[in-house]
């Protein structure tokens, strides 16, 4: 059984936490926030709830990095949440030194961890801990894909009337609005998306799940919590049970799609030693178009992260 850390007891990192101690797949979880008391609550709380959801994963709060030694897997939620009328891009000046120094202090105690970010700018923040942590890019990734192509198949699922769990997806490029879904590789049952529902409203759609995490900050004051605590719980379930399944995450590309020296959402495989393989798909024209387009917004956000020098 393997031990897995969540840095930042906010929202997400105690959904991260308490979804995957449903899983039952790790012996510990150690949930870290430089608020101690908040973060020992949440995981004794979440721990009370073990003898009525039946789990035995042991959940810890801590403020001491010490306690984090010999983590196999790190799920990075730390950081300041959007709030209304900020883009995800405006978080790099502050969330860019909370990664950085996040990651060189996990790296104190543990010597090759699998490191998995949630922390927006997503795709930059990844970068910044592949840099801090020194890890090959096979074990430093983000989550966005999966989330966002969750977000993409609720808003199907609602349109259609048809159960989210028929739905499979693929979605790649930056987490934000220059994602790129690619209803091509949407299907319900097997069957292609194109041929259950109108091209305009599924424009309709993919323009709603590029903005979807906008969507929930204006309707809350602050960034969504469930979907994206799930979707990194589920990350961390696939790789300690080796399951290879097939995810987007945001990934280091080197060639790939024709980019390189760059972190983008694409599809991987996941498996016990991380990003297994990067899966190449044969996009057209216009879907590549899309995605270099998306490749070059990142580059910029990049540029800003590589002029405060912190690694």
């Amino acid at each position: 059984m393997s031990k897995v850390t969540v840095v930042g007891a906010g929202n997400v990192g105690a959904t991260v936490a308490n979804v995957l101690a449903h899983q039952d797949v790790a012996k510990e979880v150690v949930l870290l926030d430089l608020k101690g008391d908040l973060a020992k609550g949440k995981a004794l709380d979440s721990y009370q709830q073990a003898p009525i959801d039946y789990y035995s994963t042991r959940l810890k709060g801590t403020a001491d990095y010490k306690d984090t030694k010999g983590s196999d897997i790190v799920v990075i939620t730390a950081g300041i949440p959007r709030k209304p009328g900020m883009s995800r891009d405006d978080l790099i000046s502050t969330n860019a030194k909370i990664v950085t120094s996040v990651t060189k202090s996990i790296m104190k105690y543990s010597k090759n961890p699998i490191i998995i970010v949630v922390s927006n700018p997503l795709d930059v923040m990844t970068f910044a801990a592949h840099k801090a942590s020194g890890l090959s890019d096979k074990r430093v990734f983000g989550m966005a894909g999966i989330l966002d192509t969750a977000r993409y198949r609720a808003f199907l699922s609602m349109e259609l009337d048809i159960s989210p769990k028929d739905f499979q997806a693929v979605l790649m490029g930056g987490h934000g609005d220059t994602m790129v879904p690619l209803p091509r590789y949407t299907t319900v049952a097997g069957i292609p998306i194109t041929d259950l529902i109108e091209k305009d409203k599924l424009k309709a759609i993919v323009e709603r799940t590029k903005k979807g995490g906008g969507e929930l900050v204006k309707l809350m004051g602050t960034s969504a919590w469930y979907a994206p605590g799930a979707a990194a719980a589920q990350m961390v379930a696939t790789i300690l049970r080796d399951e290879k399944r097939i995810f987007p995450c945001c990934s280091r590309l080197s060639g790939q799609y024709g980019l390189k020296n760059i972190f983008l959402g694409v599809p991987v495989k996941l498996g016990k030693n991380g990003i297994e393989e990067i899966m190449e798909l044969n996009l057209n024209k216009s879907e590549m178009k899309l995605l270099h387009k998306s490749a070059d917004h990142v580059k910029d956000v990049m540029k800003v992260f590589n002029k405060m020098k912190l690694v």
